[in-house]
């Protein structure tokens, strides 16, 4: 089976491929949104804190699982303990739930890249195009047809296999997205708006310079828990795509320098997406400009770029060419593990199951693309906010399911297994395991404390 499944040919092509999953829709719109709602600087001090120790540990005990194992996330955990097959079950039920509703958004990036790319970037800035959109019930296929693209081509990806695929795209793809992302942060940094003066430089300074005085304990704490959460999207951990990943390492592969990698990788370009859009919208737009979800993404910054004039249509194309990249690179992972783990779990063909999950996926997402108009409904959420389809999806899978399977993934590994278990997968070729001690402390203790108040917070019972 290991053979069927493939293998990276290097670690260059894992840490590529692993960050790619990491540098998705989430990490592009969430964590500047965030940096910007939750006092800048600080937030990302907290962000880079919990990256080392809490985001550390999870990364590397899916990714050392995955290659103890060599089974994808639906059998690893039962390779462990038979007790813990159920967790396998939740951890491949979080990208099942995810994959429609992603790509439904993914959909929602075609639409963009192909309007800005026919020279019409200015009617996306128009107050009712996405709505319009996504909501029209006289063209409600529309969506529908750009999903199915989006979901098309995850799959021709997929089932190219490990290297001729997901490996292959990783390779092209990722250098491609990294440059683009620093070419439109320096750009950003250049911006002046005529009227108010502001500057591509104050928005930096918005971005990275925390303001301490309006700094609370209560608006300290939900910072931390932002930054806790943005954790889950920026390493993709706690949804089975590490674990899957991990997988296909090689054997004599180094895993802490290949964990280092990836942990400063995804970092830097967090950190980037924040420079690229925090001081345009902050120029064009203000503070209040940043707004929530994928409205800054598909609202805000068409705006930002309308106000730009002709080289906004330039720079609305090479960022929707950007986002689309790093949507396609996310999307793959997300498939890849339930395609993994239809693999081992009824021993299927690549090519079998790949096609079983696309048909999953184009019908679910189709549903998903319905919500916003024929299928239109209001629910209230836990946290207190109100959603549909989409909205309920999201909700059950990041703020549910991946909290409480990371904070299983560390009763197993804390306390059942033992952190050595991890610890002898990643020391096994000599390699040293420079934060032995933080990884402990962290997967027995610090990391469940902080996963049961996030959980608490989901579900309304704590409020920040």
């Amino acid at each position: 089976m290991e053979n069927k499944r493939g293998s990276f040919k290097g670690s260059l092509g894992f840490v590529l491929a692993a960050a790619g999953s990491a540098v998705g829709l989430g990490n592009i719109w969430r964590f500047p949104y965030l940096a910007a709602k939750d006092n800048g600087g600080f937030f990302i001090l907290c962000y880079i804190i919990l990256a080392l120790t809490f985001g550390f540990a999870l990364l590397v005990t899916e990714i050392a699982l995955g290659r103890k194992t060599k089974q994808s996330p639906l059998t690893a955990y039962g390779k462990i303990n038979k007790n813990f097959r159920w967790l396998g079950t939740l951890a491949t039920a979080v990208p099942i739930i995810i994959l429609p509703y992603y790509c439904a958004i993914g959909g929602w990036v075609i639409k963009y890249f192909t309007t800005f790319v026919t020279g019409k970037g200015v009617d996306a800035a128009g107050d009712g195009f996405f709505t319009g959109f996504i909501v029209s019930e006289a063209q409600p296929w529309i969506p529908l047809i750009f999903m199915a693209i989006f979901l098309v081509v995850t799959a021709v990806i997929i089932l190219g296999g490990v290297n001729k695929g997901i490996e292959k795209m990783s390779r092209i793809l990722m250098p491609i997205l990294f440059i683009l992302i620093i070419g439109i942060s320096i750009f950003a940094l250049t911006l002046k708006n005529p009227e108010t003066g502001a500057t591509g430089i104050d928005g930096l300074k918005v971005y990275l310079i925390p303001n301490f005085k309006e700094l609370t304990l209560k608006t300290a704490f939900t910072t931390i828990f932002d930054a806790l959460g943005q954790l889950f999207f920026s390493i993709s951990v706690a949804m089975g795509i590490m674990v899957a990943y991990g997988s296909y390492v090689e054997e004599d592969t180094n895993l802490m320098k290949s964990v280092n990698q990836i942990e400063i990788f995804d970092t830097l370009v967090a950190l980037l997406a924040g420079l690229m859009i925090v001081p345009a919208v902050f120029v064009f737009m203000g503070k209040e400009g940043m707004t929530a979800g994928p409205g800054l993404m598909f609202i805000a910054l068409p705006k930002v770029f309308a106000e730009m004039g002709t080289v906004g249509t330039v720079v609305g194309v090479i960022f929707f060419v950007m986002v689309l990249f790093a949507a396609i690179t996310s999307s793959v992972s997300i498939m890849e593990a339930i395609v993994a783990s239809l693999m081992d779990r009824f021993g299927w063909k690549r090519k079998t199951s790949t096609i079983i999950v696309l048909v999953y996926a184009i019908i679910t997402g189709s549903i998903v693309c319905l919500g916003y108009n024929k299928f239109y409904f209001e629910l209230p959420l836990p946290n207190g906010s109100v959603g549909q389809i989409l909205d309920l999806m999201d909700y059950v899978s990041n703020n549910v399911f991946m909290p409480v399977v990371a904070l299983a993934t560390c009763i197993l590994f804390g306390w059942v297994a033992k952190p050595k278990s991890i610890i002898d997968e990643v020391t096994k070729n000599g390699e040293k395991f420079n934060r032995k001690i933080i990884y402990t402390v962290t997967i027995k203790f610090v990391a469940p404390v902080l996963l049961i108040f996030l959980l608490l917070q989901a579900f309304g019972i704590v409020k920040l």
